[in-house]
């Protein structure tokens, strides 16, 4: 303000007034309820995601050694029918037990979408992590494992077909080509799983790529039927959740882990709201435009 409007102004004011908009966000932004923006193509597929990042919150009960709780983001992705990502609604909340609070603002917010695109295919795109699903199977008509947390594994099969130091080329391809049939091949998953059956039987392996191997291999079979990539490709509809991944780094860790950084849960949940509405396109107007209709009385 002072360089660009020769205008100085005090450190307490700029305090003041984040807190004041910080109070607007923690007593009714969860509340709220906002407009989809129009969009110029139509929408296809939605994609719902989420997925938690840690926080450092050293203080109260219930809380892992070293001090951090896990923060959840969720994400609304719409897509049309080339599966072009349109839009993505984003959501944070700072950690809590049960995660109640999460669970019900996500919930609302799928539910203003699904009135705004009740044709769509609705999606549901997670990690291994298996308290994603009951809420995804709820929500969602399809259900798909993350392509990259998959293939994340089948590195490991691949250090395990070709363990040697010198095999690293051989790796490489034979990674390559089990990430494409992963891809388009609809039996692709079942024959990975066979390949691996046959892998953990040699017995030159080291320990560590042994313990890999059997990971990957408990992965792949509990995550079979999540696994139908070559279907979801051929008809134009994501297969991953990277939009979730990015918006915890974004949303979250870029502003909440910082060197030296701890936060309380009222400062981190005010923060993730904040963060949220601005990543959400033209959430941040209709924020404001709520602030101007209601004023600062909407605290008390």
């Amino acid at each position: 303000m002072e360089d660009n409007h020769h205008r100085k102004i005090a450190h307490s004011y700029v305090q003041d007034v984040a807190d004041w908009v910080g109070a607007i966000a923690s007593a009714k932004e969860e509340t709220w309820d906002y407009a989809t923006p129009s969009l110029d193509k139509a929408i296809a597929s939605v994609v719902i995601s989420l997925d938690g990042a840690f926080v450092l919150i050293p203080s109260g009960a219930q809380v892992r050694e070293d001090g951090y709780r896990e923060a959840m983001v969720g994400a609304i992705s719409l897509y049309d029918v080339k599966g072009e990502r349109q839009h993505t609604i984003y959501l944070g909340e700072a950690p809590e037990y049960g995660k109640a609070t999460f669970t019900e603002r996500l919930e609302r917010e799928i539910t203003q979408v699904k009135k705004c695109y009740p044709d769509a295919v609705y999606l549901g795109i997670a990690d291994g992590a298996k308290n994603n699903w009951p809420f995804l199977e709820k929500h969602t008509e399809r259900q798909l494992l993350d392509s990259f947390h998959a293939s994340e594994y089948l590195a490991d099969v691949a250090q395990a077909a070709f363990p040697g130091k010198i095999d690293k080329p051989q790796r490489e391809v034979w990674l390559h080509e089990r990430c494409k049939q992963l891809k388009h091949d609809a039996g692709a998953v079942d024959a990975i799983i066979t390949e691996m059956e046959k892998l953990a039987k040699r017995k030159r392996l080291t320990k560590s790529t042994q313990e890999n191997l059997a990971a990957a291999q408990t992965y792949f079979v509990n995550n079979r039927h999540r696994m139908d990539y070559a279907d979801h490709v051929a008809h134009d509809l994501p297969i991953g959740s990277g939009v979730t991944e990015a918006a915890c780094k974004t949303l979250v860790k870029q502003r909440l882990c910082c060197s030296g950084m701890r936060w309380k849960p009222q400062g981190a949940k005010v923060i993730l709201s904040l963060r949220a509405l601005i990543q959400s396109k033209g959430r941040w107007l209709q924020f404001w435009d709520k602030v101007d209709q209601f004023g600062a009385q909407v605290c008390v």
